[in-house]
C-alpha cells in the first residue's frame, strides 16, 4: 500500500493538524508494516498558484515555454503522479478564515485535472480517481460542525465536494475543533481525535 502524507498547517511544531496527520500515518504503519509513505509539506515546499501562463504552457511547444514555467509544469506533473500512485492520502487541513490554507488549495488545483482525475461526459462529470481512500485531519479554532456557525464551514464541505467530484467516495474526516476556546477544550478535542485515529473510538466523523 502506498500512502501520500500531506501537511498544510503553517504553525510548525505548534500545528495540531500536523500532530494528527503524524498520528494517523503511524496508525496506518502499525496496521500495515509494508506500507510506503511519501511526504509532501506544502508549507516548506509551497506550490505556486495556477496562472494563465501555466495552463497555456501545458499544450505549448517546449521551445516556447520559459525555464521557470517549464519547471512549474514539471512539478505539477510530479504532484499529480504522486497522487495517482497513492492508495491512501492523509491530509492535514486546518481551517483558516472558514476555508482551507491557500497552500492546500494550490495542491488541489494540481490534482483536479480534466482528463486525469475527472472528465466530462454526455451524462455529466465523471471522477477518474476511484478506489482511493482519503483521511482528512480537520482542525478548527471554533465550533463549526453544529449550530449556526456550520453555515460558515467552507473547509470540510469543500474537501468532501472536491474529492467526491474526482471519484473518491471513501473520505474520512477526523475532526478536532474548539481548539481556541480554552486550554481544556483544546486538550479534549485533540484527545478525542487521537482516540478516533487509534481505533479506540469509532470513526464517527466521516464524509
Amino acid at each position: 500500500m502506498k500512502t501520500l502524507h500531506i501537511d498544510s498547517g503553517i504553525l510548525g511544531e505548534n500545528s495540531v493538524s500536523r500532530r494528527l496527520t503524524a498520528a494517523a500515518v503511524a496508525q496506518l504503519r502499525a496496521e500495515n508494516s509494508e506500507m510506503t509513505v511519501l511526504y509532501r509539506d506544502l508549507v516548506a515546499r509551497p506550490l505556486a498558484h495556477l496562472s494563465g501562463t501555466h495552463l497555456a504552457a501545458a499544450n505549448a511547444p517546449a521551445a516556447e515555454v520559459d525555464a521557470d514555467t517549464a519547471a512549474d509544469v514539471a512539478e505539477s506533473h510530479a504532484v499529480l503522479e504522486e497522487f495517482l500512485a497513492a492508495d491512501t492520502i492523509v491530509i492535514g487541513a486546518p481551517m483558516y478564515n472558514f476555508s482551507l490554507p491557500s497552500q492546500l488549495k494550490a495542491w488541489i488545483d494540481r490534482i483536479a485535472v480534466a482528463g486525469k482525475t475527472f472528465r466530462y461526459t454526455a451524462d455529466g462529470p465523471e471522477g477518474l480517481a476511484k478506489g482511493k481512500r482519503v483521511i482528512i485531519l480537520s482542525t478548527r479554532g471554533g465550533l463549526y460542525s453544529v449550530g449556526p456557525a456550520s453555515a460558515m464551514d467552507h473547509q470540510e464541505s469543500y474537501l468532501r465536494t472536491v474529492f467526491g467530484f474526482i471519484g473518491i467516495d471513501d473520505v474520512q474526516i477526523v475532526r478536532a475543533e474548539g481548539l481556541n476556546l480554552s486550554a481544556d477544550s483544546k486538550l479534549a478535542a485533540i484527545s478525542e481525535a487521537e482516540r478516533v485515529i487509534s481505533g479506540a473510538e469509532p470513526m464517527k466523523q466521516t464524509g
